[in-house]
């Protein structure tokens, strides 16, 4: 989607998720105070860095090695099936940082990992929704969501945006794919043997080629 459909997106959704924000912001500070607001760093197009926002989902830690999972509220948990935790993320579409539809935001960390073919997938603008999430989300591997977004890009078309927006609407009636078999979302598979580099700002051109991640501490990209 152009630019321009992704703002008219965004003010029309903004309708719904203005109010609907406020009611969750206030639930969120009444049973987990501040901040309401999860930011996290995600590689943007051609590996601009951006500040991703999410509604919070877990409460503080309340010792210096708990894990991840305990600290997910009642309301955290229902946000993340729902998916109302990305709500935020209309900001960052009218930022310019996203788009409505595209390959998923990762961490830089992940990024630093991607081959040249699927520094690709950096192409286009991160997208709110995509071709791999509705295909499998976090039900399939990383390798697998990379290809899924290299075809996206390399097939993308006014008809194609629309079948992925219906798609989002379905898995939002009916969620699936939020979490991996055993509730454990995959991590990126690191290449062993030779050490990262740091992750290069190379501009793409605007063909595609693709992309790849890892795992993040308080959310997984998803």
């Amino acid at each position: 989607m152009k630019r321009g459909g992704d703002l008219a997106v965004a003010a029309l959704a903004g309708i719904i998720a203005v109010p609907l924000g406020l009611v969750i912001a206030l639930l969120i500070r009444a049973t987990m105070g501040g901040p309401v607001i999860f930011r996290q760093t995600r590689s943007g197009r051609h590996g601009q860095e951006f500040r991703i926002l999410k509604f919070r989902t877990m409460r503080d830690k309340r010792h210096e090695d708990e894990p991840d999972a305990p600290r997910i509220t009642r309301l955290g948990a229902l946000l993340r099936r729902t998916s109302l935790d990305e709500l935020p993320q209309l900001w960052n579409v009218v930022r310019g940082d996203m788009a409505v539809i595209g390959p998923r935001p990762t961490l830089p960390e992940q990024v630093v990992h991607y081959s040249p073919r699927q520094r690709g997938r950096l192409a286009l603008r991160p997208g709110l929704t995509g071709w791999a999430q509705i295909r499998g989300r976090n039900s399939i591997s990383w390798p697998e969501r990379i290809e899924l977004d290299l075809w996206y890009i390399e097939h993308r078309t006014l008809l194609l945006d629309l079948r992925i927006l219906l798609g989002t609407a379905r898995m939002l009636l009916r969620p699936t794919g939020i979490t991996a078999a055993g509730g454990v979302n995959p991590g990126f598979p690191v290449p062993t043997g030779t050490p990262a580099a740091p992750a290069p700002r190379v501009v793409l051109p605007r063909q595609a080629t693709a992309a790849a991640p890892r795992l993040a501490r308080e959310e997984l990209p998803r």
